[in-house]
């Protein structure tokens, strides 16, 4: 428990066992933010200032299980609900330790919000009397806390997992080095096989890393505007080498330009990875279309291939960290198994979504969809 929550609540209850009480009825403002107080009784002073101040939520209930205060962190999270506690698990703790005098914390799951299925949230609620007439509720958010220590957790658990297959390969490959040191050309063909696996650590590293700082970081806190046209022409250069190789064309096609707001690099490392997936599972001398419209303020980056295509059972998996639709193929290809999961991270970001179609023996569509920016306005100069 966040040691400032003892501080608050020693000081909360020294108001309410210290000094002189005052009958509160309307709003009470501090710093320009506002704590609303309904008090059918007095309220000790200084408690509608404490609660004001607090950084996490804070609510005051009376004796009749009636919400008296409630910060502005409260009304950010909708706790409230008139003079109700919204959380039927929250007031239930309430009751018990009007009961048993004992404070609680408890760890609440819950769903912020009116329309459809909210966002979910996890909240640290404590409940404590605040002296013998009123009950203090203190909600701290650790939603990201949690989200962020599960993305490490993952990490850490992805690479354990994954990394143990090159780098074993490596170490295999080193032995056979030094047992064949007196054969040049088995010499050489280890060589390169060890030259391959460690290309492909470094890759998976990479994209590693990658991953976890997509999901880590908001891109939109710092969000620049550039051009989809942009996007489409470093992406579609960066993969020439790999296309060559095979005689594979990339064909790139803007229809309509738009602009999006966020992360520059990372869109491009999105569409980059769109490319690159289509030209590793393409036949050799075919083409790849990357198909750029915009539908309803939406840009659409559609990446169509000749490939093997997916099957329908395995479409909605094509998305996940390290899943590979043929494990044989993929050691071929190089393929580690994050780009899509990368791709799927960005658009989520930038408040977009990505899209699959995609046959057997027909070949695959993949549609980054990303909301397009509005028009700026220019002010007219006298």
């Amino acid at each position: 428990m966040d040691a400032s929550w003892y501080v608050l609540l020693a000081l909360l209850l020294g108001f309410a066992f210290g000094a002189g009480s005052v009958h509160l009825l309307g709003l009470a403002a501090q710093r320009g933010r506002q704590v609303m107080a309904i008090a059918s009784e007095p309220i000790p002073d200084g408690i509608v200032a404490m609660v004001n101040v607090l950084e996490s939520a804070g609510i005051v209930l009376d004796g009749s299980n009636q919400v008296i205060l409630s910060s502005p962190g409260a009304d950010a999270l909708d706790l409230v609900d008139g003079r109700e506690l919204r959380m039927r698990e929250m007031a239930d703790a309430v009751r018990r330790v009007w009961r048993t005098g004992e404070s609680e914390v408890l760890d609440l799951t819950y769903r912020r919000g009116r329309i459809g299925i909210g966002t979910e949230m996890q909240l640290r609620t404590r409940v404590a009397p605040l002296g013998n007439r009123f009950m203090l509720v203190l909600v701290a958010d650790r939603t990201e806390e949690l989200r962020l220590a599960g993305v490490r957790r993952d990490f850490v658990a992805n690479i354990s997992h994954e990394l143990k297959t090159p780098i074993g390969a490596l170490a295999l490959l080193a032995e056979a080095i030094e047992a064949a040191a007196e054969d040049p050309e088995r010499v050489r063909a280890f060589s390169q096989r060890m030259q391959v696996e460690a290309d492909r650590l470094g890759r998976m590293t990479k994209e590693l890393i990658d991953l976890s700082r997509i999901q880590a970081d908001d891109p939109l806190e710092e969000a620049e505007r550039f051009p989809i046209s942009r996007i489409v022409d470093v992406a579609v250069d960066r993969n020439h080498v790999l296309a060559d190789a095979k005689r594979i064309r990339i064909m790139p096609r803007v229809l309509d330009e738009a602009e999006v707001i966020g992360s520059e690099e990372l869109v491009t490392m999105a569409v980059q990875n769109l490319i690159s997936n289509a030209v590793q599972y393409s036949p050799e001398a075919t083409h790849v279309g990357v198909g750029v419209r915009v539908v309803d303020d939406v840009i659409e980056i559609a990446v169509t291939d000749k490939g093997v295509g997916i099957a329908a059972e395995e479409q909605e998996r094509v998305f996940e960290r390290f899943y590979r639709i043929d494990p044989a193929r993929s050691r071929v290809t190089g393929g580690t198994g994050l780009g899509l999961s990368i791709v799927k991270h960005v658009a989520v970001s930038h408040g977009g979504e990505v899209t699959l179609w995609s046959r057997p023996a027909q070949g695959s569509t993949f549609t980054l969809r990303l909301p397009a920016a509005h028009a700026p306005v220019h002010k007219e100069t006298a």
